[in-house]
């Protein structure tokens, strides 16, 4: 029983790590998708970032997912079609009608949606008073860092509510892919077929907005860099430790580690872009973590 407790602890350890290095990497893929916004088109760079995170997931393993039952299968496609085409669909149109700087506020809410959802169909997380506390802490600290970049959010109902329906279909994949990691499916294998399905999805919008891939100009330095980190490191790799760390520590806290993403991206932008951290990005950070730890207490106080 020992034992046991033992490989438990370390195994939740590990998708502590998971999730934290996902984080990490997430965070800084800005940088990438930047660069390669100013030559490609969202949709365009979607389906090279997918179709390359399919291909590494198949080459590491080609074993066929073998379903137990047929309403399995929906479930891996629901969580393709929300976690790797909806959630991205949704969040870069948003960018099309409103400012980074508000879907980067609205996205930071994901956690609050992922424990009502966990609420609601898992029966995993309560309501409790400290989630609220360190959920408004948080959310002040995210909004101050907002503001220190910024002289104004300007305010887009339409790009706002895309980016709300975002974290919304977030927070659907997650408890989708808690349900599917319950049955005992293999991580890998799981992982490549919601590829296939997400795939499929921004295949289609591609197709359906007239867009081809420019395959001379996707090879091409420093391109084939950025596409390659993308969907290699970004979509392959870290959906399968975020799946990971999904199953071994749950949703909820999983979740919460969206709340250190502004705070990586802000040292990731004073280190690389020379970008500048005065007084309100120091007291947004310390508020962010500040409500990462009081949430995360709650959790373990259970």
């Amino acid at each position: 029983m020992q034992e046991e407790a033992v490989i438990v602890k370390k195994t939740r350890v590990l998708g502590h790590v998971a999730v934290l290095l996902t984080m990490v990497v997430w965070a800084t893929t800005y940088v990438s998708s930047k660069k390669l916004l100013t030559s490609f088109t969202p949709s365009q760079i979607l389906v090279i970032r997918s179709t390359l995170g399919l291909l590494v997931l198949s080459a590491i393993n080609t074993k066929p997912l073998v379903y137990k039952q047929r309403l399995d299968r929906l479930l891996v496609a629901l969580a393709g079609f929300c976690g790797i085409f909806l959630y991205y669909f949704l969040e870069n149109t948003a960018l099309l009608f409103t400012s980074a700087s508000n879907v980067g506020v609205i996205v930071a809410a994901a956690p609050f949606f992922t424990l009502l959802a966990s609420h609601l169909f898992l029966k995993e997380e309560a309501l409790r008073k400290n989630y609220f506390v360190g959920l408004a802490l948080s959310m002040g600290g995210i909004i101050l860092l907002t503001f220190s970049s910024t002289e104004e959010v300007a305010f887009n109902p339409k790009g706002d509510l895309l980016a709300l329906l975002a974290i919304m279909v977030w927070a659907l994949y997650t408890v989708l892919t808690r349900i599917i990691g319950r049955k005992g499916y293999p991580n890998l294998l799981v992982t490549r077929n919601m590829f296939f399905y997400g795939l499929i999805g921004h295949t289609l919008v591609l197709l359906l907005s007239g867009e081809t891939l420019p395959v001379k100009e996707i090879i091409q330095t420093p391109y084939i860099y950025h596409f390659l980190f993308l969907g290699v490191v970004a979509s392959a790799f870290c959906f399968l430790s975020w799946n990971f760390g999904l199953r071994t520590i749950g949703p909820i806290k999983s979740s919460f580690y969206l709340y250190l993403s502004p705070i990586i991206t802000i040292i990731v932008a004073v280190s690389f872009l020379s970008e500048p951290f005065g007084e309100l990005d120091a007291i947004g950070t310390a508020l962010t973590l500040s409500g990462l730890l009081i949430s995360e207490y709650r959790s373990r106080g259970r």
